[in-house]
């Protein structure tokens, strides 16, 4: 492991209480609130300050939803565009949380990068935030002459539950001729849920563990969903077709599996995928840019293959 990211989880180990209650038991405004701060508090020193940022609201499925546009300096008009969706198992996260993280992408690409700040569940189970997720990539290409981009190179991301979005998105609109997506950026993606990989089996953590995948899945509510396969696009029967994808794993991660595999389905049915992986780094580490160099390395060499893409 990555000997920044172990000195942070020891010093974590050694100021935890000794019993700390499940996931379920904990108010879901605290435990939003927790993530918040700790994801924010883990990103001041490494957030590029040549990016502008503004507050949008955007169409999600079901009304308007709040989204946040980063520009970085310089960047052409048209140019490309990436939408984004940030993780925490679809129940937690927000602009907040991956702001910084957003900031890098942006800055390190030349790309404009609008984060999509979709409903949560279990408030919003299944399919809310995939309904959010699609709709705010059609309102991106509808509106986007306004946002200064180039239709033609729009692409869509995003990390662990955001890079299931993002996944879910390219399929959904495979075939559209008028929304043809450029590219899909999947950093750690779960591709299940419910799939029983090896690294999920073994893999408990750090970061991640099995019961806050088996926690965040049951309040997504897909698995018993009559549509619930949409949100699960390793299952996709086929995958030619969809957009060039950059899919990134980490090491120290129960979702590593799934997301190689993914990369592997996608090969195969002759779409142009890339799967990188990081060994020493742990699940989340894109939003935990203090904590080690190794993290603004991954992010730039990340943010060039964006690049490259669009």
């Amino acid at each position: 492991m990555d000997p920044h990211f172990k000195a942070m989880l020891e010093e974590q180990a050694a100021s935890a209480p000794a019993e700390t209650p499940p996931l379920h038991m904990i108010p879901r405004e605290l435990l939003r609130g927790m993530y918040r701060e700790q994801r924010k508090s883990q990103n001041v020193k490494t957030s590029p300050a040549e990016v502008e940022a503004r507050d949008l609201q955007v169409g999600g499925g079901a009304g308007p939803i709040p989204a946040r546009l980063y520009t970085p300096a310089g960047a052409a008009a048209p140019g490309p565009l990436l939408v984004y969706f940030h993780g925490g198992g679809w129940v937690i996260g927000d602009l907040e949380t991956h702001d910084a993280h957003c900031r890098r992408l942006a800055a390190f690409s030349g790309a404009r990068v609008m984060a999509v700040d979709y409903r949560l569940a279990p408030e919003h189970p299944f399919p809310a935030s995939h309904d959010d997720a699609l709709a705010a990539t059609r309102w991106a290409f509808d509106h986007a002459a306004e946002l200064g981009v180039d239709p033609a190179r729009i692409g869509v991301g995003g990390d662990s539950a955001g890079g299931n979005l993002a996944a879910c998105v390219a399929q959904d609109l495979r075939g559209d001729a008028k929304l043809r997506l450029k590219f899909q950026l999947l950093l750690y993606p779960a591709t299940g849920p419910e799939q029983k990989t090896a690294s999920r089996r073994d893999r408990d953590g750090p970061v991640l563990s099995s019961a806050a995948m088996e926690f965040f899945e049951a309040a997504l509510a897909a698995a018993n969903h009559p549509q619930g396969e949409r949100a699960m696009p390793a299952r996709a029967k086929d995958l030619a077709g969809l957009p060039a994808a950059l899919v990134v794993t980490a090491g120290f991660d129960p979702l590593e599996d799934e997301g190689r595999d993914y990369a592997a389905a996608l090969a195969a049915a002759g779409v142009s995928a890339r799967h990188v992986n990081y060994p020493p780094l742990v699940h989340d580490f894109y939003i935990m840019g203090d904590v080690s160099p190794a993290v603004i390395e991954a992010a730039r060499e990340t943010a060039e293959a964006l690049r490259a893409a669009l």
